[in-house]
């Protein structure tokens, strides 16, 4: 095992002496970054300088370390709404703060290069948890035009350093697979294209050399779990204009882990991939990596539901057909702004034997029935938190009548409800359809489905999910 390798493998084991334990949720916002950079600038490490200010006024910050010839130049979030890697960054400041451990190892990095951060390019977009900017463009389709304050920074910053290295940090949809199997893309990588030839330059080369190396390192930790981005030339984004004007670009894309929603462990695989990366660039460690390792990466596939139920028996007309659902979930903010809750929607039905789900369950021999509505009473929401669940289940209720309206979409239960006692939330196995039904066998209901949470109809079952406020 070569010598990067041990390294990668010490970090994962000693991750949680880095992570920076204030960011532990992705709906974090720019006021809580810049708390943490005023924090890094008592230590005198790193030169920390305001690159400019966002459309509504925010800070861009532009933080760097290191006195080495080579120059690496980190971007993240772009796209408001995909924080793992400024997570991630603000772990690697920890690393490089902390005085007691690899110290051998960040005194070659700090000797052999000079690494500049910008985390959170898109300061207004965090704010509100959205990709696009607070004019509403996709700062990576502005390369060209620079219409934005936000990609002017970003393009007269990178025009300034003329880095060596570029690493373009995104997240992705987390329902990618890895190629046409049933693994989630937990990270995807691409050495964007300079022309729509897909031609392969000296510059795009060493992006694909050291993505290559880092394949290999990350199969250990997620073996299958890798995949690469389309690699289609778009002339209007940051990574490709990058990339053409000569600096060595990766696209770093953070996916989909199971029970990973708030994507720590993907957070965790940013750490080390990236300081694995700025090591090899410190040792020229990937130089004889060859090209065929890129070219292997399997492209990412949309093969991935959140839940896929199998087999399940429906009858309508007196027929009887057996039928795959697919069901993905929304994650919506509430009024509030400040808390989500998740609507699930039927994706597909049918034969879905070429998906995969994160929750993928085999239940042939049940048949969907309708869900039924509990109207002999109303119930407050404290009340129905008091209630045992499981005799309505059992009987088909999963919608309850509320005694009081509230100011609310969602409520912090399994159940769906409502105002109006004369409404029924009708069982609908349709694209598009909120998934509320229940599957019964023998004559026995043993799973209710309630907005796309599974429930397991038993006493000792922990029921678990939000429903749907109706009106």
């Amino acid at each position: 095992m070569s010598q990067h390798y041990d390294f990668e493998q010490s970090l994962y084991y000693n991750y949680d002496l880095f992570k920076e334990k204030s960011l532990q949720n992705r709906f974090f916002r720019h006021k809580d970054i810049v708390k943490l950079i005023s924090n890094l600038g008592e230590n005198n490490l790193f030169d920390i300088n305001v690159a400019g200010k966002s459309f509504e006024g925010r800070e861009i910050f532009l933080l760097s370390i290191g006195n080495g010839e080579k120059k690496i130049f980190l971007w993240s979030q772009m796209h408001g709404d995909e924080p793992t890697a400024t997570m991630a960054l603000f772990d690697i400041f920890n690393f490089f703060s902390d005085t007691m451990n690899y110290r051998d190892i960040k005194k070659i990095i700090l000797a052999k290069t000079k690494i500049y951060f910008m985390p959170m390019v898109n300061p207004d977009g965090a704010d509100r948890f959205q990709r696009r900017n607070a004019l509403l463009i996709d700062l990576n389709r502005d390369a060209n035009r620079l219409q934005t304050p936000e990609a002017n920074i970003l393009m007269n910053v990178f025009d300034s350093l003329k880095a060596d290295f570029g690493f373009n940090l995104h997240d992705q949809n987390h329902r990618y697979s890895a190629g046409h199997s049933f693994k989630s893309a937990a990270i995807s990588f691409l050495a964007p294209p300079v022309n729509y030839e897909k031609q392969v330059n000296d510059v795009r080369l060493n992006a694909i050399k050291l993505i290559g190396s880092l394949y290999k390192m990350l199969n250990k930790f997620i073996p299958g779990h890798i995949a690469k981005y389309s690699d289609d030339y778009e002339p209007r984004a940051f990574g490709d204009t990058f990339q053409r004007k000569g600096t060595s670009t990766i696209l770093v894309e953070s996916g989909g882990w199971k029970d990973d929603i708030e994507r720590q462990f993907i957070r965790k695989l940013n750490f080390i991939l990236l300081l694995s990366a700025l090591k090899q660039i410190a040792e020229d460690s990937f130089q004889n990596i060859p090209e065929s390792i890129y070219e292997s990466i399997p492209f990412n596939e949309e093969k991935i539901f959140d839940v896929v139920l199998r087999n399940l028996s429906l009858k309508k007309n007196d027929i009887k057909i057996r039928i795959d659902v697919g069901i993905n979930f929304e994650e919506v903010f509430d009024k509030d702004g400040n808390t989500t809750y998740r609507k699930a929607t039927i994706e597909d039905i049918g034969d879905l034997s070429v998906f995969f789900g994160y929750t993928d369950i085999d239940l042939a021999g049940y048949e969907i029935q309708d869900a039924k509505t509990y109207n002999e009473k109303a119930f407050t929401i404290d009340e129905l938190k008091k209630t045992d669940l499981t005799e309505f289940y059992k009987n088909g209720f999963v919608n309850f009548i509320l005694k009081k309206s509230i100011d609310k979409e969602w409520v912090d239960l399994p159940v769906n409800l409502f105002t109006n006692r004369k409404k029924e939330i009708k069982t609908k196995i349709e694209i598009g359809a909120v998934p509320n039904f229940t599957l019964q066998k023998d004559g026995r209901i043993d799973y209710v489905i309630i907005n796309g949470f599974i429930q397991r109809v038993n006493k000792n079952s922990e029921y678990l999910g939000n429903g749907l406020i109706i009106r």
